[in-house]
């Protein structure tokens, strides 16, 4: 618990700050969001970073699996490169991409903040997995396991701290990565970020940053717990001495 404290503090003030931003309703000539609008544009922004982070999880994970096997391990450099490759570009460039190609939209946001995320769980499944000791693997081919129940059984579960951390850094860097999407017509809080930057109100601003930055330490957290709870037993300790050093 007294991990997530300064989480639960940092929590508390985004939300109170988004609710007396809120509260003024106007600013000069210039209404704020209204709470039902400001609640529409939370959920739709959950939704883009939900929908991208799924489809991430679905084509980062296998890849980064296959990747592994000694067949494939020759495309790796090159595989890994092109996922390099949507962290190097800009990010609004890169929407910007997404969005002459796909039109403007939600699905142009959710490929785009997809690809963006790829890096960090193609990356982390590659090095988990590459980091399971090959005497543990001997020893479970040993006790009879097959090449499938070593997979499930052994490298996942030993790998899976490792992996839970790239997901976990590529969902909350999504999180304000999706905020840009409110450019190409995606919607959620970059609507409403880009509306009072356009306006100059830094009130209107501050309405749709701070539960931005609310959604992305809420997201931490949770993801954080099922971190823990996805690490096998006898390696939380080592995980615990990692996150506290």
């Amino acid at each position: 618990m007294k991990r997530y404290l300064p989480m639960l503090v940092a929590l508390g003030g985004m939300v109170g700050l988004t609710i007396w931003m809120t509260n003024i309703g106007q600013v000069g000539f210039f209404p704020l969001a209204a709470p039902s609008k400001l609640l529409r544009e939370v959920m739709r922004h959950l939704q883009i970073v939900v929908y991208a982070a799924a489809l991430a999880i679905g084509v980062g994970l296998p890849l980064g699996f296959v990747l592994t096997r000694r067949a494939f391990r020759f495309v790796s450099p090159i595989l890994v490169g092109l996922t390099n490759m949507g962290q190097t570009l800009p990010t609004l460039a890169f929407i910007g991409i997404f969005a002459v190609v796909l039109g403007l939209g939600l699905q142009a946001a959710v490929i785009a903040l997809a690809v963006y995320a790829l890096l960090p769980i193609v990356r982390n499944t590659y090095a988990g997995i590459r980091s399971v000791d090959p005497a543990t693997k001997e020893a479970a081919r040993g006790m009879g396991m097959s090449t499938a129940q070593i997979v499930w059984k052994v490298e996942l579960p030993l790998a899976m701290p490792v992996i839970m951390a790239g997901i976990r850094t590529s969902t909350v860097l999504n999180v304000g990565t999706a905020a840009v999407a409110g450019m190409i017509g995606a919607g959620g809080l970059g609507e409403i970020i880009m509306s009072g930057l356009a306006m100059r109100v830094t009130e209107m601003v501050l309405q749709g940053a701070a539960p931005t930055a609310g959604l992305a330490i809420a997201l931490d957290a949770v993801l954080g717990t099922a971190e823990q709870w996805l690490t096998p037993r006898g390696m939380k300790p080592a995980t615990e001495m990692v996150f506290r050093g």
